[in-house]
């Protein structure tokens, strides 16, 4: 049998969680209370206007009663506005408000700056290979 260290699966997603837990620590670290969800979020309500839940719950990877409860928390934070949509009462629209643009702008050098740290010593060649090869994973368990 394999050891965890010599699965490649292993190693992705410990480095997602590696950089997940260091991005919000350094949000934390720097005064935000915003979470990296809710600025996921956000950035997809934003870059999506008229995106639902479930798009939404797709687009950042997580199940519709996270997505929805990660919402209520940025209602009340009043990044967000949820409102009933017109033609169809079991859809919401969203939108970020001043507030909420204001704290994705202020995080976003952060956010930059997380990025520049996490991949520090990795070359743009080995970049562009393990993108590739993460697409390829990707399509690979779409077709199957």
């Amino acid at each position: 049998m394999e050891k965890l260290n010599s699965i490649i699966f292993y190693h992705i997603d410990k480095a997602i969680r590696s950089y997940r837990n260091y991005a919000q620590r350094q949000l934390k670290a720097n005064g935000f209370t915003i979470t990296i969800d809710q600025w996921l979020i956000i950035k997809a309500v934003l870059e999506n206007p008229g995106i639902t839940q479930n798009e939404i719950g797709d687009l950042v990877f997580k199940d519709n009663a996270s997505v929805t409860r990660i919402i209520d928390l940025m209602v009340k934070s009043a990044y967000v506005i949820r409102t009933t949509h017109a033609e169809d009462r079991r859809k919401t629209n969203l939108e970020v408000t001043e507030s909420g643009i204001k704290i994705i702008k202020d995080v976003q050098k952060l956010v930059e700056g997380n990025r520049k740290t996490a991949l520090q010593n990795v070359s743009k060649e080995e970049l562009e290979i393990m993108n590739n090869a993460l697409l390829k994973i990707s399509e690979n368990c779409k077709k199957n």
